[in-house]
């Protein structure tokens, strides 16, 4: 029997149903959905599932072919008047948009713990595995050719000969016994060394004066300093990771030992245990960032001011050596950095900087004047909340517009015959501009909005941008914190040139992944904090909360409110 035309049939047209299982719609039979199983699948045994598949129009168009029912047949026979558009045609009308390229670095992780505990930091969701690509495979690290100036070993001939024997056995790890730790030593000089400093010429302190003192040190200072170099290779390679906790382990009973036989009056004249110190705390600041690093710094400050007072009481104003002087230095400008973040008071005051040395230091990458404002910036800041006199208003702005004069009329110098340092120059104004930017937050209570801290944070963007092209991001670590946590989260544009649009989000996540392989500072504790500051604006600005309303001054301001509640124990040089 011929089967009936359409237009012969009586009653509705059977279809098959939109509502239909994967398996039905397969076979092309007619589903009669029934729940939770139907009939047809029933009977044959047959999973049921009405799982929705997606088709995407462009996929179809692309392989030239019909998207659904649209335009290619109907019931009647007749053809749609629209064809699928050619090949030819898809290309002069879309305009497709290159693909990115993403870097590990760029995601910003987020935990339970980042709504739970929104005033704790968890360094464990930005560790350093996010930053830092290690290769096992390497036996030794590649110093790159625009880094600072290496050590010549050569010169240092009798210090390596000075190396401890191989280590003892270890019963905990057998596996570590037997090892000649002298290469750490040389680690230390080739790799720890050239990141401490931003010139491009001469030689790190780390390395010019702490290794001619180690021709008459003893086995714990070469043990700090071993331990050091295996603590940053673990960062690269975990295996050494054992191998410095067990030296560390080692310098710190010595030390104990020394200040508990010799007592601390006899240990502070004596240079070599501050650079026992000085090394320990780089350790705890590379290792892990925690408070620990801070018991070596007011450790160091007690041994400190005993010397001090001993030296005025016997009058002796003879020239200072170089370990003592350059610890000082260390461990002052450690605490200054440390707590423009947190705002809390200042171990090492003023009186251990010049405040008209202009001229800029090798490690700490700026000048004394510099360090010995913002010093100042930080003690001021303190007391911005307990003004209570209009006449103590008045000297607080009047302190704070002298400062911010200071800091713009500065201008830092490089010392001797290598005054052309370009890198070592951008890295000081570098510094000045993120002062300028910490001062007006500080005191005045700027946030990221106003267009002074917009400005700013795109000069200092624009000159870390340029340090990373040039390949030497080494002594930035605090100009990008400061920047980064000020950033505006509605405009994160920060410029244009031309076709190329940069964002400071990624900017900043892109020189952190460069500072956490060129750098002795702890990027992991560094980058989960700015992360943490960003979650807590992106989520007030959700809320539509602004610490901007708030009257500051008698409130925390937008740098109270945001960053130094979660920036304690930082270490920011």
């Amino acid at each position: 029997m011929p089967r009936k035309k359409a237009a012969d049939r009586v009653g509705p047209v059977k279809t098959r149903s939109r509502s239909g299982c994967k398996e039905c719609r397969a076979s092309r039979v007619r589903c009669d959905t029934q729940k939770p199983i139907c009939t047809r699948c029933r009977e044959r045994g047959l999973v049921c599932s009405t799982q929705l598949v997606l088709k995407w129009e462009s996929e179809f168009v692309s392989r030239g072919l019909a998207f659904g029912r649209a335009g290619v047949w109907s019931k009647s026979g007749s053809q749609s008047k629209a064809s699928p558009p050619s090949s030819s045609l898809l290309d002069d009308d879309q305009e497709w948009c290159d693909i990115p390229f993403i870097e590990s670095w760029g995601f910003v992780n987020s935990g339970v713990s980042t709504f739970e505990q929104p005033d704790q930091v968890n360094v464990a969701c930005d560790e350093l595995n996010a930053v830092v690509v290690r290769d096992k495979g390497k036996e030794r690290l590649a110093v790159r050719s625009n880094w600072p100036a290496l050590v010549d070993i050569s010169e240092y001939g009798l210090i390596l000969q000075q190396l401890p024997q191989p280590m003892a056995s270890l019963p905990l790890f057998p596996h570590v016994a037997g090892q000649n730790q002298g290469h750490l030593f040389e680690y230390y000089l080739q790799q720890v060394c050239p990141r401490t400093t931003a010139s491009s010429k001469l030689s790190s302190p780390f390395a010019s004066i702490i290794l001619p003192f180690c021709l008459s040190a003893s086995p714990i200072l070469f043990k700090s300093i071993q331990a050091l170099g295996a603590c940053h290779w673990s960062r690269f390679d975990p295996t050494y990771g054992v191998i410095g906790l067990h030296l560390k382990s080692e310098a710190l009973r010595g030390l104990r030992h020394r200040l508990a036989t010799e007592g601390t009056l006899s240990c502070s004249a004596d240079p070599e245990v501050l650079a026992i110190m000085m090394m320990l705390c780089l350790y705890e600041i590379v290792d892990n960032c925690d408070e620990r690093w801070t018991i070596h710094l007011k450790g160091a400050k007690d041994l400190i001011r005993l010397r001090r007072q001993q030296t005025m009481l016997s009058k002796s104003r003879g020239v200072q050596d170089p370990i003592t002087t350059f610890a000082e230095l260390f461990f002052a400008f450690q605490d200054v950095m440390g707590r423009t973040a947190c705002g809390e008071e200042v171990l090492f005051g003023s009186d251990y900087w010049q405040e008209n040395e202009r001229n800029i230091d090798l490690w700490m990458g700026c000048s004394p004047e510099l360090v010995s404002i913002l010093s100042s910036i930080t003690e001021l800041s303190r007391t911005r909340r307990q003004l209570t006199s209009d006449s103590a208003r008045a000297a607080f702005s009047l302190r704070s517009a002298s400062l911010g004069q200071k800091l713009e009329n500065l201008v830092q110098e490089i010392d001797g015959d290598d005054d052309d340092d370009p890198t070592l120059q951008t890295a000081a104004e570098l510094k000045r501009l993120a002062a300028v930017l910490y001062l007006h937050c500080a005191l005045y209570g700027a946030s990221p909005s106003t267009p002074l801290v917009v400005k700013y944070v795109r000069k200092v963007l624009r000159l870390v941008s340029d340090l990373l092209d040039s390949g030497s991001p080494v002594s930035m670590t605090w100009p990008v914190f400061v920047a980064a946590v000020e950033l505006d989260p509605l405009h994160d544009e920060v410029w244009s040139d031309g076709e190329t649009v940069v964002y400071g989000r990624p900017l900043v996540l892109r020189a952190l992944a460069a500072m956490a392989e060129s750098s002795v500072s702890n990027v992991a504790r560094t980058r989960a904090v700015i992360v943490k500051v960003w979650q807590a604006r992106d989520s007030d600005m959700l809320k539509g909360s602004s610490v901007d309303s708030l009257d500051h001054a008698t409130s925390c301001n937008d740098w109270e409110w945001y960053v130094a509640p979660i920036s304690t124990a930082m270490s920011l040089a």
